[in-house]
This record gives structure tokens, sequence and C-alpha cells, in this order.
């Protein structure tokens, strides 16, 4: 397995650059379940001490992502089908009032950095860059929601959607559906960039339906 730090602001700390390389390598399958990973085996990939590397861990522990395993390290937590319905109807019932809120409160130079944002998830998908991919697509989708004027939402929703990682993600490369996924985005944006709630609203309901149908066929 190889996972790297993301580049991050040097005012960012050490253990928060540590857990965003986690929460990549989990989102993106490369921490899996059914193995065991021992904390000094992380750090000495990351190049760094056990310290922030225990401490992402824990908190994943408390975010349900990830399971301690006493003496030898931490493991996945593995999802059901029935999890990941549930948690998407959850996503749903957050994400998408929130995007009609949104609608109404991004400011043109907002919905400029946005586009740039999309253009460059769609680019890393065409490259089969997972890891821009899925970088660039959280911070897509956590700006948006960010406008709706809750800090709180947007930290669950963040939650929410680690726990709901994709699997596979290079096979989903493969045959072209992350590249449809990024579309979406671009589809999203013109909608919330015309005031259109409605429309907005619905491709959103679309997009996260599409996310866990594409994780349901890279696992079928």
């Amino acid at each position: 397995m190889t996972v790297r730090l993301p580049e991050v602001s040097g005012r960012v700390s050490l253990r928060e650059q540590v857990a965003a390389a986690l929460r990549t390598a989990l989102i993106s399958g490369q921490l899996q379940p059914g193995i065991t990973y021992s904390i000094p085996t992380l750090a000495e990939q990351f190049g760094v001490s056990a310290t922030p590397v225990r401490e992402a861990m824990l908190d994943f522990v408390q975010q349900g992502i990830v399971a301690a395993v006493p003496n030898k390290g931490f493991r996945v937590v593995e999802h059901t089908d029935a999890d990941l319905d549930a948690l998407t109807e959850v996503r749903r019932m957050l994400e998408i009032p929130a995007i009609e809120r949104a609608c109404d409160a991004l400011t043109a130079e907002q919905i400029a950095e946005l586009r740039l944002i999309a253009e460059q998830v769609r680019d890393a998908a065409a490259a089969g860059d997972l890891v821009g991919y899925l970088e660039g697509d959280r911070e897509f989708h956590l700006r948006i929601l960010a406008a709706a004027g809750n800090p709180r939402l947007v930290s669950i929703v963040d939650d929410l959607r680690t726990q709901s990682r994709l699997y596979a993600l290079s096979d989903l490369a493969a045959d072209g559906t992350l590249v449809a996924s990024a579309d979406e985005h671009l589809a999203l944006l013109d909608a919330l960039a015309a005031g259109d709630s409605t429309v907005a609203a619905s491709l959103m309901g679309h997009h996260l339906d599409h996310v866990r149908g594409s994780w349901a066929r890279a696992n079928g």
C-alpha cells in the first residue's frame, strides 16, 4: 500500500496532514477491510512519528470508520449494503436541502472558483488520478455546503462521505464511471450559477444515487 501526504499549507498541523492523507487512503480503498494496519508501519510510510498517526486513527475510531485491534493496530470497518443505503439516505436528507440554500448564497466569484475545481476533478478522473479526484471532489462538495451557512452540517457530511467511501476506484476510472461522475459536478454547477435550486436539488440527488450505484457495481 502506498499513501502520501497531500500538498497542504504550512499552517496545517502534522496531525491534520496525516488525517487528510489517511482519509484519502480510506476513501480510495488503499486501506482495505480485513487487514490490520499497525501504527509503526503507517508512520514509517508517512515518514513521521507514530503519535500523529495514532491520534488520527483514534479520531477515525470515534467516527466509526476504523476499529481498534488490541495490541495490533486498526482495521477498516466494513459496511454492508444496508449500512451504505442508510448512509446515502442520511446524506440525501442533509445535502439536498443544503444545496437549495447554497443556490441563493453562492457569489459569482465562488461559482468561478468551484468551476475551476470541477474542471480539475474531471481532468483527474480522465487521467486516472484517484487521489486528485478524491481531494478535488471533497473540496467541491464541502465548499458548496459551506455556502449554506452551517459549519456543523459540513463536518457531519464530511464524516459521512468518509464512511461511505468508494472501493475499487481504479476499476471505475478504467470504465469511464469516474469521468461521468465528474461531469455531474459541472451540470450541478451550471444549475447553481443559474440560481435554479429545483434543478440543483434534483441533480444532487441523482449524483448521490450514482455514487451509491457505482460503489455497488465496483463490489458486485
